[in-house]
C-alpha cells in the first residue's frame, strides 16, 4: 500500500468513531488502532511487510496549534543542515522508531564497524520496535566512516544511523 494511501486511512479513521482497523493483501499487513487520551485521539500504524521488506512505523498526531509546532520545525531544519563532515557522505537512516543494536546479541560481534566494507544486501543493524527485530541492510556500497547512534539507544524514523563513505 502506497504512503499516500496510508495517510488518507489515518485521516479518515481520525474523523471516525472506528476504534481499530485491519487491512491485508499478499505484500502487507496494516493494523490502526486508536486510543482516548482525554479529548485527544491519537492513531498508530503498525504495517509489516511479509515479503521480507521494510516498512517504517507511523504514528500520527491530530494537528496542533501552528505556534507549538514551529519550534519542532525550526528543529528538523537545523539537524538536517548538511556539515562540512558529512556532505561527501551516504547516510543510512532508521527506517522506523525503536532501538538501535549494532549486534545479535551482546556476545556476538558488532554487524558492522568504522572501517568496515559493506555491500547493498549486508545487515549493518537491528533496530526492536514492539519487541520484533528488524534487520537494516546497507542498500549501498561502500565503507562505515562513523556509527552515529550508541548501542542500545532509542532512534526516531529517517535519523541518521551510519555514514558511509561511497565505493
Amino acid at each position: 500500500m502506497e504512503f499516500e494511501k496510508i495517510k488518507e486511512l489515518i485521516k479518515l479513521i481520525q474523523k471516525s468513531k472506528i476504534s481499530e482497523f485491519k487491512y491485508e493483501d499478499e505484500s502487507s499487513k496494516i493494523s490502526i488502532r486508536t486510543k482516548s487520551y482525554s479529548a485527544q485521539k491519537e492513531v498508530i500504524v503498525q504495517p509489516s511487510m511479509m515479503s521480507g521488506m521494510q516498512m517504517p512505523s507511523i504514528a500520527a498526531a491530530p494537528a496542533a496549534p501552528v505556534a507549538s509546532t514551529a519550534p519542532v520545525a525550526a528543529a528538523e531544519t537545523t539537524e538536517s543542515a548538511p556539515t562540512e563532515e558529512t556532505t561527501n557522505y551516504i547516510e543510512i537512516k532508521s527506517p522506523m522508531v525503536g532501538t538501535f543494536y549494532r549486534s545479535a546479541s551482546p556476545e556476538k560481534p558488532s554487524f558492522v564497524k568504522v572501517g568496515d566494507s559493506i555491500g547493498t544486501e549486508d545487515t549493518v543493524c537491528l533496530i526492536e520496535a514492539m519487541k520484533l527485530f528488524n534487520e537494516v541492510q546497507a542498500e549501498v556500497e561502500g565503507r562505515i566512516v562513523k556509527v552515529m547512534v550508541e548501542d542500545a539507544s532509542p532512534v526516531e524514523y529517517g535519523q541518521v544511523l551510519f555514514l558511509v563513505e561511497p565505493a
